[in-house]
C-alpha cells in the first residue's frame, strides 16, 4: 500500500498565503507526476498544479503567478506554495501521485485531502 499524507491547510484571509505538503509513503518503487486537485461545495474536482519527477510543471490559468509546486523527490514530498489566496481558492485541496508499488502495479493514489478556506 503507498499513502499519501497532506497537511497545512487552514483559514486564512483574502490575500494572505498557506503551504501544503503531501508525503507518499509505504511501497513504493517509483512516484511520477504529483500534484494538487481541489474540489469546492458543489463543483468537480480540477487540476490545481502538478510536476513530474523530471520537475516540469503544469499549472490550472486561475492559480498562475499566486501558486508554486514544487518537489522532494528523496522524500517523496510534494509542497503547494499558495500566496494572494482570493476566496474562489476555498476548497477541500487533494494530493495525487501515480506511480509503480514494490509489486510493479502502476496506479494512482488519492490523498485524504485538507479544507482551505479563504475568508473575504
Amino acid at each position: 500500500q503507498v499513502q499519501l499524507v497532506e497537511s497545512g491547510g487552514g483559514l486564512v484571509q483574502s490575500g494572505g498565503s498557506l503551504r501544503l505538503s503531501c508525503a507518499a509513503s509505504g511501497n513504493i518503487l517509483s512516484i511520477y507526476t504529483m500534484g494538487w486537485y481541489r474540489q469546492a461545495s458543489g463543483k468537480q474536482r480540477e487540476l490545481v498544479a502538478s510536476v513530474t519527477s523530471g520537475g516540469s510543471t503544469n499549472y490550472a490559468d486561475s492559480v498562475k503567478g499566486r501558486f508554486t509546486i514544487s518537489r522532494d523527490n528523496a522524500k517523496n514530498t510534494v509542497y503547494l506554495q499558495m500566496n494572494s489566496l482570493k476566496f474562489e481558492d476555498t476548497a477541500v485541496y487533494y494530493c495525487n501521485a501515480d506511480g509503480h508499488d514494490v509489486w510493479g502495479t502502476f496506479k494512482d493514489y488519492w490523498g485524504q485531502g485538507t479544507q482551505v478556506t479563504v475568508s473575504s
